[in-house]
């Protein structure tokens, strides 16, 4: 029985996709260009836009200015909206009541 520790570097997983012919050699040209294996060069633009998407719906960056006037917002008292509180007050016709 053996024991195998992965490292950080540790390369362990695959990725297998299909493509199309025109597609795989445009990525190896640009693979190339960059001076990069194919795998490295897809690996970093996979993690570069899997990045952008979950940085898109996990934080935001505002200027200095910015940033106050956005917790002075949020650090204000919620107004009072008339018509909300009305609504509100009505029974659902989803309840029984």
């Amino acid at each position: 029985m053996s024991t195998r520790t992965s490292t950080p570097s540790a390369k362990d997983e695959r990725f297998n996709i299909r493509t199309k012919r025109d597609e795989k050699e445009l990525v190896e040209r640009a693979a190339a260009a960059s001076h990069m294996t194919t795998s490295q060069f897809v690996m970093q633009a996979a993690l570069r836009s899997a990045e952008e998407v979950l940085a898109d719906r996990t934080r935001f960056v505002l200027p200095p200015a910015e940033w106050e006037a956005f917790t002075a917002a949020l650090d204000r008292p919620a107004r009072e909206i008339l018509s909300l509180k009305t609504a509100a007050e009505k029974p659902s016709p989803f309840s029984d009541r």
